[in-house]
């Protein structure tokens, strides 16, 4: 199955806006590739600008828990934002957000300076993040949703693969300088791309007769939020992990190749996990991999903690780590998103949107800060396997949210799933 096929064409010959291969969706897909490409690297690269700057390990978490903090707190707000702009326009808005203060690092490594840039640049994340996803429910019909939300995660995971490590290698190599100008720019060219999506929404098949408003924002959810509880907290602990290992593994094993390639094996593996999770969605229905997903991240960070704590092979060990955490985040990442939506419905796909990205910014953003703080005393060997250890307290949620969604599988139509 190829991952981005060709669209099938109306009668004038033009591709349709919507649908999985639609040129909506597809301009969605590259919209995220461009402010992803400014976001991830940033996280590990505005770490080392800061220490850089002599700010301790305290102030060096702070830079990303502060960009998840105003990442957060304009999420708490985007139902209002929504309602009032737009899918479109927050996107376009929250990549220039994200991109143009970008410019602003390289004037002060001091950590005030860098914590009020980064403040901005949360604000505008926060918003591309929840009109990102929340678009790829309404361009895209229920019966392709798991891969859509697989191929909207290879869009953002891609620039994690490509851009943390190589970020982390181009500020040793050529300046952090060129690493800001490079990741803002990418973001900026990013929002033009919102304004030539055609504003339609899908119009969904017999089983689920509502059609999306074209210009409407996320309503509550029939159920309230009750139902997205479970996966909400799931998704959140095993993200503390993300956080902590994206902001302190370039210190910690700092010098060499270790890092680097922990970092790319990582995102690598949570591309994967992504793909592989949409795939399986639409043909087993979504909910099955909550418990593997939990282990394997809880797993994967017991082994980047021994990975930093003084072991031979340091390299190896934090590589085959980052993978067995990426598959199982990945994996995590999909499955939450789709149950959410299932259970949202309708008229609550911008509110599991922004449900979802709350859990997974506010978790990467508390990961940064607590294993910061929690080095101090543990070190960060014994932060990451306390991160671990909490993870792995979840996995009775993951159980139950998995066993109930069971019951909920994909409609098949006749000769199999459609494309």
């Amino acid at each position: 199955m190829a991952l981005f096929t060709s669209p099938r064409r109306s009668p004038d010959g033009r591709p349709p806006p919507t649908g999985l291969a639609g040129r909506d969706f597809l301009l969605l897909i590259a919209a995220m590739l461009g402010t992803f490409s400014n976001y991830t690297p940033l996280l590990s690269v505005v770490s080392l600008w800061s220490a850089k700057g002599g700010s301790g390990p305290g102030g060096v978490g702070a830079a990303t828990g502060v960009t998840m903090a105003s990442t957060v707190g304009v999420q708490l707000v985007m139902g209002g934002l929504l309602r009032r702009y737009g899918l479109r326009r927050l996107l376009a808005a929250g990549a220039l957000l994200l991109g143009l203060p970008t410019f602003a690092y390289p004037l002060s490594s001091g950590l005030g300076w860098v914590l009020g840039v980064s403040a901005v640049r949360g604000i505008g994340f926060g918003m591309v993040a929840v009109a990102g996803s929340a678009l790829v429910a309404e361009l895209v019909p229920a019966r392709q949703r798991g891969r859509a939300v697989g191929r909207y995660g290879i869009a953002v995971g891609l620039p994690q693969v490509i851009c943390l490590p190589l970020g982390v290698w181009c500020a040793e190599r050529f300046g952090f300088t060129v690493v800001f100008a490079v990741t803002g720019a990418l973001s900026v060219a990013a929002a033009p791309l919102a304004g030539l999506m055609s504003g339609q929404r899908v119009e969904e098949g017999p089983s689920e007769p509502h059609r999306l408003r074209a210009h409407g924002g996320p309503d509550r959810p029939a159920g309230g939020l009750r139902p997205l509880a479970g996966p909400w907290a799931t998704l959140i602990v095993s993200a503390c992990a993300l956080g902590g290992v994206t902001a302190f593994l370039p210190l910690a094993l700092e010098g060499g190749t270790a890092a680097p390639s922990a970092l790319f094996a990582l995102s690598a593996a949570m591309i994967a996990g992504r793909w592989a999770a949409g795939a399986f969605a639409d043909r087993a229905g979504a909910g099955r991999l909550l418990v593997p997903g939990v282990l394997a991240c809880a797993l994967g960070t017991g082994g980047l903690a021994l990975s930093v704590s003084g072991v031979p092979g340091p390299a190896v060990l934090a590589t085959a780590a980052g993978t067995v955490y990426g598959v199982g985040f990945g994996a995590l990442q999909n499955d939450t998103l789709v149950v959410m939506f299932r259970r949202a419905g309708p008229e609550g796909h911008g509110t599991a949107s922004t449900v979802w990205n709350m859990a997974y910014d506010a978790g990467t953003g508390a990961g940064a800060v607590a294993v910061g703080l929690a080095s101090q005393a543990l070190g960060v060997g014994g932060a990451l396997a306390a991160t671990a250890a909490l993870i792995l307290a979840v996995t009775p949620l993951a159980v139950a949210d998995g066993t109930v969604d069971r019951a909920h599988r994909p409609a098949r139509t006749r000769g199999g799933t459609s494309p």
